[in-house]
């Protein structure tokens, strides 16, 4: 599939939600796009790892990491593990690392930033709730299309 979220939204702007934009790219694929898993977690990355380890099928994590600046949440290793199990992308709304690398593969990733620092991993999360953040809610089986313009968000697949 070929689209731009720009003409995504000019033809169905009364059917989008569309992100604020504070997200860069960081991934291979600078357009991508799926149905939406999400995960609400905090300076703990397990369930990113532990939902990145399931078939992807298309699919992209939205991972609400409470806009954290301290640690990073998605490095090589968790993005090669995606890649592995086909996901789509990862729309992380907190930090990378391994930038370089992550944007060798083919994954749409797009995050706040990045820093070297590692997250602790104390299991805490919670997956396929629905998380809100960069003006949009985003919820289990929404559709996320998400180019260099941006993030648009359908409630079902356009």
């Amino acid at each position: 599939m070929t689209f731009a979220t720009a003409d995504l939204w000019d033809a169905n702007e009364d059917r989008l939600q569309v992100a604020e934009p504070v997200f860069r790219d960081y991934g291979g694929h600078r357009a991508f796009w799926g149905p939406v898993r999400t995960l609400k977690c905090f300076e703990d990355n397990s369930l990113v790892r532990q939902a990145l380890g399931y078939p992807g099928d298309g699919a992209v994590l939205v991972v609400d990491a409470g806009g954290s600046l301290r640690c990073a949440m998605l490095g090589d290793q968790l993005a090669e593990l995606a890649v592995k199990n086909g996901w789509a992308g990862v729309v992380m709304y907190g930090l990378i690392r391994d930038s370089e690398a992550i944007g060798e593969m083919p994954l749409g990733v797009k995050a706040l930033g990045t820093l070297p620092v590692k997250s602790v991993k104390r299991g805490e999360g919670q997956l396929d709730v629905p998380v809100s953040f960069a003006g949009v809610t985003f919820a289990p089986g929404n559709w996320l299309y998400a180019d260099a313009d941006g993030i648009v968000v359908a409630e079902s697949k356009l």
